[in-house]
């Protein structure tokens, strides 16, 4: 499980740089100003989608620890009930604050 995750993010790392460098490229070949602004919607699209997906990744790993410790504890003490569901909220968190940020970059569109 950790190697697939630990390829998974260097193959995210590999694709965001080699974007970039094709994006630069791009934009001092084209060298006008439409070509430039265009050049950069699309790195704000791109870095609003990385945002809401790194966002809802990191998410999902830790409601689905938490949600196991919690349903751990529960089944153990019931009355760790709304702290359980209390940390799992927090972990949901995560995912929303990816969404307000690709919001943010999206309006700069």
């Amino acid at each position: 499980m950790r190697k697939v995750m630990a390829l998974g993010i260097v193959l995210g790392i590999a694709m965001v740089a080699s974007l970039g460098i094709a994006f630069a490229a791009e934009e001092a070949a084209a060298g006008d100003a439409q070509a430039a602004a265009a050049s950069q919607k699309g790195m704000y699209a791109i870095a609003a989608a990385l945002a809401v997906g790194l966002a809802a990744a990191g998410a999902g790993f830790a409601i689905g620890h938490t949600g196991a410790a919690a349903l751990g504890a529960i089944s153990e003490k019931p009355e760790m009930m709304t702290w359980g569901l209390i940390i799992v909220a927090l972990a949901e968190g995560i995912a929303l604050y990816g969404l307000i940020i690709s919001f943010m970059l999206l309006t700069r569109i």
